[in-house]
């Protein structure tokens, strides 16, 4: 049974959302709960969405409302412990053996930690967050569900590391693969959707200071549009943002010679062109 921690850095579930708009992350009240469960009950909090809802946001502004340093693990395929966790400094090494210094080359001297290290050894509070943790393989998948059961390590030339303080743990997953269902079970879970054109709108007044409500509107329902299209890559929300701020820039100009600011594959955009997607936006 998961250990329930005896505080959390939010009185309650408005106290998430209003932390998190100061820091202009606009969160619903669902993924407000989730948040705080996560402090409350010390577990770790799985987020997936499509690319560029705003996962990785959620860690960002989490870490800057409650004052604790983010940690950042951004997984890959191929990724091994090396990246994640710990390596040696073999240049150094090689220069003591060298200068026959007598020093220990397994000593904490030589040791380069990674995130994951960094995570347990930091003083002080702590989100950690394991970015697109679907890119990973399965034995690294593996071993993050041990680590995150234990909160603990063991380097064979040092022995056992005990986290200093329970880090909150975020995990993003874009879904390019199953999780396992072990790791599932490990962690809170929340989906993340794209944002209805009312709350995208405002989303960017939040990111774009002064935007007026024509051009927030204009943009959110174009992007609307866009995201209902057979795209190879759907806009996100940070491209919302991005397309405000050209628009605002250039005096609120046609949408579609910008086009370049929302999508990034050349048939898409050849596609709304000729489409006329966004005819009467």
């Amino acid at each position: 049974m998961e250990e329930q921690s005896s505080s959390s850095a939010f009185a309650d579930v408005e106290a998430v959302q209003a932390a998190l708009a100061d820091q202009r992350y606009l969160a619903d009240r669902a993924l407000a709960t989730s948040i705080y469960l996560a402090t409350v009950l010390g577990q770790p909090l799985l987020l997936e969405g499509e690319a560029g809802v705003g996962k990785t946001e959620v860690a960002k502004a989490l870490s800057a409302a409650t004052g604790s340093l983010l940690i950042r693990l951004q997984c890959h395929e191929g990724m091994d412990l090396h990246h994640a966790l710990y390596d040696w400094d073999y240049s150094r090494q090689l220069l003591a053996i060298r200068g026959e210094t007598g020093a220990d080359l397994y000593g904490r001297e030589f040791l380069l930690r990674r995130p994951l290290l960094e995570a347990l050894e930091h003083d002080g509070p702590v989100v950690l967050l394991i970015d697109e943790v679907d890119r990973a393989d399965d034995e690294f998948e593996a071993f993050l569900l041990e680590f995150l059961s234990d909160f603990q390590v063991t380097i064979p030339e040092l022995g056992t590391i005990t986290a200093n303080g329970k880090p909150l743990v975020v995990l993003t997953s874009n879904r390019t693969r199953e999780l396992h269902d072990a790791l599932k079970r490990r962690c809170l879970y929340h989906w993340i959707d794209y944002p209805d054109p009312e709350r995208e709108a405002a989303i960017v007044h939040a990111r774009v200071p002064g935007v007026p409500d024509q051009v927030a509107d204009r943009v959110c329902a174009a992007v609307e549009r866009l995201r209902g299209q057979p795209l190879y890559k759907l806009p996100g929300v940070g491209e919302t943002i991005a397309w405000a701020q050209a628009l605002l820039a250039l005096d609120d100009a046609d949408l579609e010679a910008t086009l370049g600011v929302a999508l990034k594959v050349r048939e898409d955009i050849d596609r709304v062109r000729g489409d006329g997607v966004l005819q009467g936006v």
